[in-house]
């Protein structure tokens, strides 16, 4: 059983169609985060980098997701306001080594927060500081710092370490997911 599946045992949504949104820049380990998010059966053993521009969608036992996979460039990160109104809930990746595109990380993040169709909403955000594994990784509290996320006041919001490719910190972003989300998604 995968995560997913746990999330949706825990919080009784068996016929519950809740649709999360999974953001962040090229090459942050969204597809690998999703992937290890997904029930066993499902996982893909080669994980390649996205080119362009992909959508997922896939089905849990009780709930259904939504995944945005998108190049780098600007062009293609566009386009991920189209599925804002459809999200219930936001998974946002920040690879923890790469400082220099922090700043462009932060963009984007105050991009999405302001943008009309989320701005007014309390949807729950999950950060994932992806790629602790790394040696030049930083924690968890200063990529925190450096998104400036304590100015989030209006939306209830986690950032938790983690190592995509060991799979560690996820099951603590789903157990807080799981645990927001009574609120949001009965």
């Amino acid at each position: 059983m995968g995560l997913f599946d746990k999330l949706a045992g825990w919080l009784g949504l068996k016929k519950k169609e809740v649709h999360v949104l999974c953001l962040g820049l090229d090459n942050s380990g969204k597809t690998t985060i999703i992937n290890k998010l997904k029930p066993s059966n499902a996982q893909t053993q080669d994980i390649v980098p996205t080119i362009g521009f992909s959508i997922e969608k896939f089905k849990t036992s009780s709930l259904s997701f939504t995944v945005f996979d998108m190049s780098g460039q600007g062009r293609y990160r566009n386009l991920w306001e189209h599925y804002y109104k459809e999200g219930q809930a936001i998974i946002f990746v920040i690879d923890s080594s790469d400082k220099l595109r922090m700043v462009v990380a932060k963009e984007e993040l105050d991009t999405l927060l302001n943008h009309p169709d989320i701005k007014h909403r309390r949807l729950p955000i999950l950060f994932f500081a992806n790629k602790m594994d790394l040696r030049d990784a930083i924690s968890s509290v200063k990529v925190s710092q450096l998104l400036s996320l304590e100015n989030i006041k209006d939306k209830p919001w986690h950032i938790c370490a983690s190592d995509a490719l060991k799979g560690e910190g996820l099951q603590e972003g789903v157990d807080w997911l799981q645990g927001i989300s009574r609120f949001f998604f009965l």
